[in-house]
């Protein structure tokens, strides 16, 4: 060993530095291999196979051994002046800082990762959470690694800050909104991945496939995807269809339109035609008993018909209409049911059908939703009514014509 040292202390100033470089990475690299290539592998059965993400947190984090053997090293090296003795020392120690910095992003990747592998993640998802610890691991990684560079103290760079806070503001504005909004999404529950939402001003219409600190991802029926800024959902409306399809229901309100002068009462033989209506049998026997009764009770004695009390065709249609849903088997009995006039126009008087089926599924709402309105126009005629509908070039023809 002496004779090694004599050898190695006989040699020029500049090959003495050359060669105690030469060991110092040489040894680096031997570590580096050493713990990537075996160690690693060695460990890699025991880690998390459904992911590489806990792969590359440990082989950044293996890094910073390697780049500490050098940051301590240099200063065994013999000869070396101290511009290149301070350049190889801070800038290892500013990769270390990076390899720990990526490092800890890398096990919070890994950490939401697990999370979301739970069920309760879809209801609460901690993806900006997460993503906010990120950015302050990585601003304070970037103010250590200047402070490395800079040979100076952080705290100096820190008490410097204040006089750029505006600027620093100003440049992440959009980043704090969104900060404050994912804070408020979550946390209040406002939204979920696997939401359909409705956002006009922003062109969505479709289901939530992705929540971030920054952005929503939204993914339309029509397959596009829409990115939607996270503050947004705060300081915009939207709507959220979740509270539907959690209710098992799904609203129909519709209304058909009918031509006013269609509208007229129903004479005696007429009501006990309708009678063949199986549903309106109760309707019109418990109807004409309340008629009858209360026209025996005011009219005393006078038999004009224009001062009685009649039963109309729109009335007994409502009746009708109601009865059918009721009897319906894909109508939700438990929610609002009803059949309702709105204010009449010149588009004819509207009757509105209001119920909820018994399913949320697309499809098959709309295909419910258009039997019942077969049904309701093609039974009109039996009520002597007819559906309002602007003239059509034919109708025109027709008119000419005659």
């Amino acid at each position: 060993m002496e004779q090694l040292l004599d050898t190695f202390y006989a040699q020029p100033l500049w090959l003495q530095s050359l060669l105690g470089l030469t060991l110092l990475f040489t040894a680096a690299l031997l570590v580096n291999y050493v713990l990537k290539h075996v160690i690693l592998r060695i460990a890699a059965p025991y880690l998390d196979r459904k992911t590489k993400t806990i792969d590359k947190a440990a082989a950044w984090l293996a890094t910073a051994a390697p780049l500490l053997i050098i940051s301590r090293g240099i200063a065994l090296v013999p000869n070396l002046p101290d511009e290149v003795y301070t350049l190889v020392r801070n800038s290892a120690q500013a990769l270390i800082v990076i390899s720990v910095a990526m490092a800890i992003v890398k096990g919070l990747t890994y950490a939401n990762e697990l999370y979301e592998r739970l069920p309760r993640s879809k209801n609460r998802p901690i993806k900006g959470f997460v993503q906010v610890v990120k950015i302050v691991v990585l601003c304070g990684a970037a103010i250590i690694l200047i402070s490395v560079l800079i040979d100076e103290s952080p705290l100096l760079l820190l008490s410097g800050l204040g006089a750029v806070t505006a600027v620093l503001l100003l440049v992440f504005k959009d980043t704090i909104l969104s900060l404050v909004a994912s804070v408020q999404l979550t946390t209040q529950d406002m939204l979920r991945v696997g939401d359909w939402i409705t956002m006009p001003s922003m062109g969505a219409d479709g289901d939530v496939i992705d929540i971030s600190l920054h952005t929503v991802k939204v993914q339309n029926f029509d397959k596009t995807i829409v990115t939607i800024p996270t503050h947004r959902l705060v300081s915009d409306s939207y709507q959220n269809w979740r509270g539907m399809s959690e209710s098992g229901g799904r609203r129909i309100k519709r209304s058909i339109a009918l031509d006013q002068n269609s509208v007229r009462f129903l004479s005696d033989e007429e009501v006990v035609d309708l009678k063949k209506f199986k549903m309106l049998k109760d309707y019109l026997v418990a109807k004409r008993e309340e008629i009858t009764e209360w026209n025996a009770k005011e009219l005393a004695g006078e038999d004009a018909p224009v001062n009685a009390r009649r039963l109309t065709n729109i009335g007994t249609l409502r009746a009708y209409i109601a009865a059918y849903l009721e009897w319906h088997p894909r109508i939700d009995k438990k929610f609002t049911l009803m059949v309702r006039q709105l204010p009449s126009g010149p588009q004819g008087l509207p009757l509105e059908v209001y119920c909820f089926t018994d399913t949320t599924s697309w499809p098959i709402y709309e295909g419910i939703q258009a039997d019942i309105f077969d049904h309701l126009v093609a039974i009109l005629p039996e009520f002597d009514l007819r559906l309002f509908q602007e003239p059509t070039g034919k109708d025109l023809a027709e008119g000419l014509a005659a």
